[in-house]
Parts: C-alpha cells; sequence; structure tokens
C-alpha cells in the first residue's frame, strides 16, 4: 500500500535538527487557493511547489503517479469522534454508549472513505502522541454484541425496533447528529450519515441535521444537542484530556461539550494537570485513557494521516513519522537543486482572517505568524522533544514558598537575537509579553499564563518565571509561547482591535508592526492573492550555533 510504503520510508529517515543553517531562500510566497481543484491544478502545472493538507484519496492517488512531485505522508496530531450529551438521558447510560461503540463500523467506513489515508482509532489520543495508551478496553464492531449488552442490561425493543430503556414503557424518542453540511465538509457528512445508519441497526432512532460550522458550535456552547461529530487538532501534550474531559470544563464554550462529570476521572485529570514530571505525567495518561475507554465519552473513528506533495527541483525538504514536509523545518532547509536563487510557492489553503497575533484562532493566520514569531523553545520534529531555540537552555525546579510549592522556570536566552527592525531581543521582551498576555486574560493564551506568580529579568538573558503552582506543563506553556518585541507591544492600546500587518512601524520605513524574530520578515498581504515573506538576513540560525 502507498501509505505503508511512504511512511516507512519517512521513518527511516535520520534528521538532525543542529545541522540546520538556514533559511536558504530568499523569497517566500503564501499563495491563496481555496479551492481543491484549483490547489491541485496550481502544483501540476508548477505555480505551487509545496501543497500541504490533502484529503481526496483520488488527489493522493493522482500524485503519486506524478513523475514531478513528490510525496509525504505523516501521522497526524488529528482525532475524530462522535460525542454524546452526558447531561441527560438516555446518554448518561454507559452501557448504551457503549453498545452503539459496537454497533459503528469504524474500520470499514475509514477504509471505504479513505482508501487507506487515515487510520481507525479507539483510543482518545492518536496514535503519534507520545503518551498513546493502546492496553485500553476496545468496543470493535460487533452489532449482535452490541445488542446482547444492551438486553443483559435490562433494554428491550419496541415491534418497530427501537430501544426502550430499562423501567420504561416508551421507546425512544427521535434524536439528531449535528454535522456541518456536505458542502461545507462533504467527508464528515458521509461519515455522520453512516454512523446514523449504524445505530438505527441497534435501535436508536437517529438522523444527521446538517449545519453550518459556526450554528453547530452555537448549539454545542449552549448543550442543545443529543449527538454531534467533531475532530480535534490536538498538540504533542496530553494535558489536552484536562481541558476535554474534567467536570470543570463543562462551561459555556467550554470543551467538556459532552458535559463529563466523573470524580474519579477528574482525579486521575488533576494529576495529569498537575504532574511534577514527565513520568508521573505519562502514568495518569495513560490511566485516564483507560478509564476514558470504560466510561466512552466519545466514540472515537478516526485520526487523519497528513499528506503534503513537493515539486521535484527542491534539495532538503524534511519530513518524519510525525510531521509531512509542510513544515517549518522544510523552510529552513530546502534550496533549489540547480543552486538558482527562486521564491518559493507554498499554498495557503484560505485567506488569513485579521493576523492579529494577540486575538486570532485561525489555522490559516498562524500559518503566517508561525513564520514571524518565536518561543523559547521548539519541537525536534522527529523525537518531539524539547530543543532549544530563542533560549539556549533552560532549569524546571520545585521551589517552597509561603503559599506551598512552586515550579521555577529559568530561562538562559540566546544572543546575537535580533527584531525584524534591528532592535535586539532580551529578557525585557519576555517579560513584556509574559505580563502582557496574563494581565490582559487574552484567551489565546491565558491558560499558558494565568499561573504566573512573577516574573523576573536579573539581566537581558535570563529570565525567571515563579508560576503559582507545580506542573510539568509549565515548561511547554511558557517556553513555547510565541514572544512580541517589547517596544511595540508597549504601544498596543487595544489588543483586540491591533492590526499590526496593515500598521506602518513607528521608525522602520517599509516594516509594517508586524516584527517577530522568526525566519522571516513581513512584506505583504493581498487578499484573494498571497502573503509575501523575504528571508530574516539576520536569524540566528543563518550560519550559526
Amino acid at each position: 500500500m502507498l501509505v505503508s510504503v511512504i511512511l516507512n520510508a519517512t521513518d527511516s529517515r535520520a534528521f538532525d535538527v543542529s545541522a540546520v543553517r538556514g533559511p536558504h531562500i530568499s523569497d517566500l510566497y503564501m499563495v491563496i487557493y481555496r479551492d481543491p481543484d484549483s490547489q491541485i491544478l496550481a502544483l501540476q502545472k508548477g505555480e505551487l511547489d509545496v501543497l500541504g493538507d490533502i484529503t481526496r484519496p483520488s488527489d493522493i492517488e493522482r500524485l503519486a503517479s506524478n513523475q514531478d512531485v513528490t510525496l509525504s505522508i505523516s501521522r497526524g496530531f488529528h482525532l475524530f469522534f462522535m460525542g454524546f450529551n452526558l447531561r441527560k438521558g438516555p446518554w448518561n447510560d454507559r452501557t448504551l454508549r457503549q453498545a452503539a461503540s459496537m454497533a459503528i463500523p469504524s474500520v470499514q467506513i475509514v477504509r471505504d472513505i479513505f482508501s487507506g489515508y487515515s487510520e481507525p482509532v479507539n483510543t482518545y489520543l492518536p496514535p503519534v502522541s507520545p503518551y498513546h495508551e493502546t492496553d485500553v478496553t476496545t468496543w470493535g464492531y460487533d452489532p449482535d454484541g452490541a445488542k446482547a449488552l444492551l438486553e443483559r442490561a435490562g433494554w428491550r425493543w419496541a415491534p418497530d425496533g427501537r430501544l426502550i430503556a430499562p423501567g420504561e414503557d416508551s421507546p425512544l424518542k427521535a434524536v439528531k447528529i449535528l454535522s456541518p453540511t456536505a458542502q461545507v465538509a462533504p467527508t464528515t457528512a458521509e461519515i455522520s450519515s453512516r454512523i446514523a445508519d449504524a445505530l438505527k441497526g441497534i435501535g436508536i432512532p437517529v438522523s444527521v441535521e446538517p449545519l453550518d460550522f459556526s450554528t453547530m458550535i452555537r448549539r454545542l456552547d449552549l448543550h442543545d444537542f443529543d449527538l454531534f461529530v467533531m475532530a480535534w487538532s490536538l498538540t504533542r501534550d496530553p494535558d489536552s484530556l484536562f481541558a476535554f474531559f474534567h467536570s470543570s470544563m463543562d462551561v459555556t464554550g467550554g470543551y467538556n461539550i459532552q458535559g463529563l462529570h466523573d470524580p474519579l476521572l477528574d482525579e486521575v485529570l488533576e494529576e495529569l494537570r498537575w504532574a511534577p514530571d514527565r513520568q508521573s505525567a505519562d502514568r495518569a495518561a495513560r490511566k485516564a485513557q483507560r478509564m476514558l475507554s470504560e466510561i466512552s465519552p466519545w466514540i472515537p473513528v478516526y485520526s487523519r494521516y497528513m499528506v503534503t506533495a513537493v515539486r521535484k527541483g527542491w534539495d532538503g525538504v524534511i519530513s518524519t513519522q510525525a510531521t509531512s514536509a509542510d513544515n517549518l523545518w522544510t523552510l529552513l532547509n530546502m534550496r533549489s537543486s540547480d543552486g538558482s536563487e527562486r521564491p518559493v510557492f507554498w499554498c495557503l489553503s484560505d485567506e488569513p482572517r485579521s493576523l492579529n497575533p494577540l486575538s486570532t484562532g485561525s489555522a490559516y493566520d498562524w500559518q503566517v505568524l508561525g513564520l514571524i514569531y518565536d518561543g523559547m523553545i521548539a519541537v525536534d520534529p522527529e523525537t518531539l522533544d524539547d530543543i532549544p531555540w530563542l533560549a539556549t537552555g533552560w532549569e524546571v525546579e520545585t521551589v517552597s514558598g509561603e503559599e506551598g510549592e512552586h515550579t521555577r522556570l529559568t530561562f538562559h536566552l540566546r544572543d546575537r537575537v535580533k527584531w525584524h527592525d534591528g532592535s535586539p531581543f532580551t529578557s525585557k521582551d519576555v517579560g513584556k509579553t509574559l505580563e502582557f498576555l496574563r494581565d490582559n486574560e487574552i484567551p489565546r493564551y491565558f491558560d499558558n499564563v494565568r499561573d504566573i506568580l512573577k516574573v523576573e529579568t536579573p539581566d537581558d538573558s535570563t529570565v525567571i518565571v515563579t508560576m503559582k503552582n507545580v506542573s510539568f506543563w509549565h515548561l511547554h506553556n511558557i517556553g513555547g509561547s510565541p514572544i512580541f518585541p517589547a517596544h511595540l507591544l508597549e504601544g498596543v492600546d487595544n489588543w483586540e482591535t491591533w492590526q499590526p500587518a496593515s500598521e506602518p512601524h513607528p521608525s522602520v520605513k517599509g516594516l509594517t508592526s508586524l516584527v517577530g524574530t522568526g525566519p522571516f520578515v513581513f512584506r505583504e498581504y493581498r487578499p484573494g492573492e498571497y502573503v509575501h515573506f523575504v528571508r530574516n538576513e539576520d536569524f540566528w540560525m543563518i550560519g550559526g550555533d
């Protein structure tokens, strides 16, 4: 199978992050192609060099036979599932949820729809996660077994085939699965329809209610639903399990959409959230997954493979089992095979919304902003380990204070780093950023910075962050947050309406206020056409440490 061949080839490549000395390309254009057909056509015509997030099996098969294109496929931090509203019957019955899991032919659905380019899952973190637990209770496809499970628990069936709950006289009422429309998400709509058919097969009278995505989210926020389908893009850290399933997150707009309240699970999730070290976090994450598989608040269905196509003629493209070729490391390492100085044309699948790094949550905005702003630590694309970035090193300590124990993070900043406007990067920038994000309670970052007790900057190259409590995840939350220039943050009156991409730099002609330390400098955004960057000639990695 093509997937196996590419995954195995990808997995065999060794990649040494310390050998990267880029970027080597001088100009980068993120070209806006919203329609998948136009994206494929542009790639085949040579108008695009890199196209990521290819989802249609027919496109993948066609590109696999194209001699001008190389494909990379990796496992993704992605999870698609069906969720229940546990706040009301009958979905607060665990046996019914388990039986529903057994009724759905997830393996067959994934095979039919994705032709092998996604993998069925039965747990609550994707297989690529370092914390993925395989020793869980699985509810494999077995509709007869599902009916037997229900019957043992006292469920029975009305003459018309609908289920009747234990102690009830009337059969279940008709319910809906909330799903995006087929026009917006045809694959999701098809999966929803097949799930509905499978559930009807064991006596659950269900149909699909297609909604535009904003309406669907509003219904979920108001808890006005029975069943829903959803996909999450996740990170390498498993503390997302706390956000999704801890009872404290069952609030309007919270991530505990299904309304799970389980005191024993809460205890384990708190152990995960406040784990003092990786070993404790790993134990708690695995225990939580085992418990969730029994509780069954979701029916996990599949995790996507990430597929990227790169036109021939470029050397230094980076892909691993954990990341396809459309990543920052490729941009740092790629160069023209013939040695010529030519721009890279990279597909951006939708318009950026605002390019305001303080407020936007759009993935398309962050494809742009992620090349401009850096954090103090980064992630090795192969091992997923922490690696130095704006910080060359750090210490994590547990210290005692008047109010108990605290995590204390000490970061040692890299020398000779400059902002795009030529100003030196110092500990003042880190301190100002963290305090600005905390004090303004900016939603995108607040979970990262809310527990900061104090930030100290004893010199230009040292930052000491003391947290209010102890958690292993504080290092990733603080070290992974983007750092903004203090001298520009000081001029931001309203972080929600700030428009740095269209605001001229206060002192450097030709620059906007979209200024970072990253490998590329923002030049121009033309709506409907492209975002243009040039190489940051002062980027610390070029010929560097």
